[in-house]
């Protein structure tokens, strides 16, 4: 199987590949062919209903899928005694997509008289008692662009917890006390406090590389009650007492102009050019230097790593030599620039104010996506299966494809569009499918070269519906259709045999995969 990179320029060619729309983050995988998969293949055991064939149809038209995303830091700092250090920035959970508000299937309704929120969450540490102190109930806001929005505030880990890292626990209850699911977030790292030590490149448990999402915060004097975060609202930066951005931190190219800079790899250093891109809404700020802050100065002559929760500056550069320029601050909830003073005593020293001075630290995000429109059913949604690659294998007459993930079970079927496919479960990690014929999607795509393009989703036995962001895409090679002007005749049989050779062909040769970006 050859793998072939994507040209988003060149014309399509006779290949049948996979993309992920808007996404860099899966890559392709080599297979091998022919090679035996462990498992059984659980066939349906008649064609999948009419009813539920036009409600996976109906949920990819209407795409009324239903998100739960959960941001949180990558760090946590423990607690020691009676000293609570609540988790900064806190965690956080938005509901979106347009499912939250479709009425519920024939046997979900809600019972007449209930009121109050749709959806109401419990927040926790994994492996705790579940108690009223280690859990914050979560009350949902609706945000301007339509997101049901909340926040834990007050969670914390504490020093008899002895564990190196943990997940937070999402519980979601909807109106009526039924429970929706149980959501985990990805593995936070327990540190004692901030790493005073130069950081080495050998240890990289805490450094911060390009193309990482970040959190920046400013505390006056330690006070909690004093807390900002950077954050955009209405296409504007400002620093909110409520809410938290992930930013992603580019290493930034001084020859390049504003937006306009290639990715570039390796750990951020203090001195490096770096620009911040709001992961939502995908505005800039301009490119700024990067400084490590000790004792409310700018140190300019700094270049080692940067470290979670390190104190750091933002620097405008073209200021003049020396201490001077200017620096990101924050005035009240505005995002203003600070003209900070050269130190009279040390030369490599900038004096800022304590507005001028940022927290730096990871986050992390993962994202559960699903539809409960199709579903005549009263159990969660939970474990929702989360699919990261895709391997494509061809041989003779059959293709298939691989799903690699997590959560993944056997009461799941892969679907191509509104097909259901004959799936394999192998392990919570791997799903194997075979490939649907493409003339189930199109009685002409052995003549026409218009490439064709289906979702691919995992429907539970149930009826859940669980779309992906990934889609696959059918390119068959060009061939004059029977009939055309030029084509020379062909007995009915001979050209019954010659679609079936060039069919043959196509699926043992013309099988390739790349990723779209």
């Amino acid at each position: 199987m050859d793998l072939v990179g994507a040209d988003p320029s060149a014309p399509p060619g006779p290949l049948t590949h996979l993309s992920l729309p808007d996404s860099s983050e899966a890559r392709p995988q080599s297979g091998a062919d022919g090679r035996s998969l462990p498992g059984s293949w659980t066939r349906s055991s008649s064609e999948p209903s009419a009813v539920l064939r036009e409600g996976v149809r109906r949920c990819l038209q209407q795409q009324c899928e239903q998100t739960v995303r959960i941001l949180h830091a990558k760090v946590a700092q423990k607690s020691y005694g009676n000293e609570k250090r609540f988790f900064c920035p806190p965690p956080c959970v938005y509901l979106a997509g347009p499912g939250w508000r479709v009425k519920p299937v024939p046997g979900q309704a809600h019972q007449a008289g209930e009121t109050g929120p749709l959806v109401c969450g419990y927040m926790g540490l994994d492996g705790a008692s579940g108690s009223a102190a280690e859990t914050q109930k979560l009350n949902f806001e609706e945000q301007p662009d339509s997101r049901e929005f909340s926040c834990a505030k007050t969670l914390y880990i504490s020093d008899a917890d002895k564990r190196k890292h943990f997940r937070l626990v999402l519980r979601l209850m909807l109106r009526g006390g039924r429970e929706l699911g149980t959501f985990h977030s990805r593995l936070i790292k327990v540190i004692s406090k901030p790493s005073q030590k130069k950081q080495s490149l050998k240890n990289t448990d805490l450094c911060i590389s390009s193309g990482s999402k970040v959190s920046l915060f400013n505390r006056l004097r330690s006070q909690t009650v004093s807390t900002r975060y950077l954050s955009v609202e209405d296409g504007d930066f400002v620093a909110s007492a409520r809410q938290w951005a992930a930013f992603t931190l580019h290493l930034a190219d001084e020859h390049c102009s504003q937006g306009d800079f290639p990715p570039r790899e390796g750990y951020v250093r203090y001195g490096s050019l770096v620009q911040l891109v709001c992961t939502v809404t995908g505005i800039t700020l301009p490119p700024m230097i990067i400084r490590k802050v000790a004792k409310q100065c700018a140190l300019l002559d700094v270049d080692e790593p940067i470290s979670q929760l390190h104190k750091c500056a933002f620097q405008f550069p073209g200021g003049p030599p020396g201490g001077g320029g200017t620096y990101l601050c924050l005035a009240t909830e505005k995002v203003v620039q600070f003209q900070a003073s050269p130190c009279p005593k040390e030369a490599n020293r900038a004096l800022l104010n304590d507005n001028s001075c940022w927290t730096i630290i990871g986050t992390e995000s993962v994202e559960f996506s699903f539809s409960t429109s199709l579903a005549c059913t009263r159990e969660p949604v939970t474990p929702v299966p989360l699919i990261s690659t895709l391997e494509l294998s061809g041989g003779g007459d059959v293709a298939t494809l691989e799903l690699h993930g997590e959560n993944f079970h056997a009461g799941l079927k892969v679907w191509f569009g509104d097909v259901e496919a004959e799936t394999m479960y192998r392990s919570p990690r791997s799903l194997v499918c075979v490939v649907p014929d493409v003339a189930v999607f199109g009685s002409d795509w052995r003549w026409l070269r218009t490439p064709i393009t289906v979702p691919v989703s995992l429907v539970r036995t149930d009826g859940l519906f669980y779309p992906s962001a990934f889609s696959f895409t059918y390119t068959p090679e060009y061939s004059a259709r029977p009939g055309a002007p030029g084509a020379p005749a062909a007995p009915a049989a001979d050209a019954d045999a010659l679609l079936e050779s060039i069919h043959h062909e196509f699926t043992r040769t013309n099988f390739h995969l790349f990723i779209q970006t």
